[in-house]
């Protein structure tokens, strides 16, 4: 059988664009004692893949050229050698960004759909939910009646850390970008202000949110927003370092913040958070967030787009911050 996959081409300098992947047909492989065939149905669009297209050290390899691009995808079992996955089983699983995959057990979870539409489990109950659970609770450490801020606050991440914030008792303030996120933030996911950074003053705007100044951070731009933060955090104050969207197509070296010495001052930390150091966790935090989910505490909003072929614009959407929710790619119109 003959499928479609998005293969790397050339590494991006600066803005990735279709030119940096291959839509190549290729033939599905024979199916081996302990693996599976599955069919991919949804896959996650997220910041990350911006990095793992780069050739450098990280916390994971880099795709190399020639591969299919690696991401994280929920899909059906159509064939099985495995004593653990039947067919018809739905999974999940980093299987990239192709219409099927045969992969082995290693790495695969069964999923549920009659518990959750099947592209939640790429948000919610999925690597953004994941991360947005672990990096809060175990690097931000919020105590209730403290405040709690969040940039990128209407994409998987944010929207997911600024919930969890509120069910932990403290204040929480979202930087997002255009009035329509903004209005969602607090009307519907019941955070307690949010600042648009596209049209006030991110420093007045923030001074008016926090009036008590600022005791989490959760980062997912860096640039100047983070610079802005960090003149408003307070005492032992905690910036969790999970992204910086802002800066992953720069042409030019990484914008550091210039106000760091603001850490020194109000003996503050700033961490940086990997999801995958939690991976053995992963079931306790699948549980708080179900159950948060089925009490009405915990809301999910995904923006699926169809078509394997469109994938290259559907992933800029993320840096151009058209998304609204988590990002899903539908492989079938």
């Amino acid at each position: 059988m003959q499928y479609k996959q998005w293969q790397l081409a050339k590494r991006p300098v600066g803005e990735p664009t279709r030119e940096n992947w291959n839509l190549e047909t290729v033939t599905l492989p024979t199916v081996e004692k302990g693996q599976i065939a599955v069919k991919i149905k949804y896959i996650s669009l997220d910041p990350a893949m911006r990095g793992w297209m780069n050739d450098g050290k990280s916390y994971i390899e880099p795709v190399q050229i020639g591969e299919v691009m690696r991401a994280g995808t929920v899909g059906e079992v159509i064939e099985s050698h495995s004593d653990n996955f039947a067919v018809g089983d739905h999974v999940y699983g980093h299987f990239g960004v192709q219409e099927y995959a045969v992969v082995g057990e290693q790495g695969v979870h069964k999923v549920d759909p009659d518990l959750a539409p099947l592209e939640r489990y790429l948000g919610v109950l999925g690597m953004p939910g994941m991360t947005a659970y672990f990096g809060l609770l175990n690097t931000g450490l919020p105590k209730a009646g403290e405040t709690v801020v969040v940039s990128g606050a209407a994409g998987a991440v944010g929207t997911v850390v600024g919930q969890i914030a509120k069910i932990k008792g403290c204040r929480v303030v979202g930087i997002a970008g255009g009035k329509d996120k903004c209005d969602y933030l607090v009307n519907e996911l019941g955070f307690d202000a949010a600042v648009d950074y596209k049209s006030e003053s991110l420093h007045s705007a923030l001074k008016a949110a926090c009036p008590n100044g600022i005791d989490v951070y959760f980062d997912n731009v860096g640039g100047d927003i983070l610079d802005t933060v960090l003149t408003r955090i307070n005492l032992r104050a905690r910036i969790v370092v999970c992204g910086a969207i802002s800066q992953y197509n720069n042409t030019t070296p990484v914008k550091g913040p210039s106000n760091y010495l603001s850490l020194l001052v109000n003996r503050a930390r700033m961490e940086g958070i990997v999801v995958f150091d939690n991976v053995k966790e992963y079931p306790v935090a699948a549980k708080d967030m179900a159950t948060w989910i089925a009490q009405g505490k915990l809301k999910a909003k995904e923006h699926v787009v169809p078509g394997l072929e469109n994938f290259p614009e559907t992933l800029m959407m993320l840096f151009k911050g058209e998304n609204f929710g988590k990002l899903v790619l539908k492989v079938e119109h």
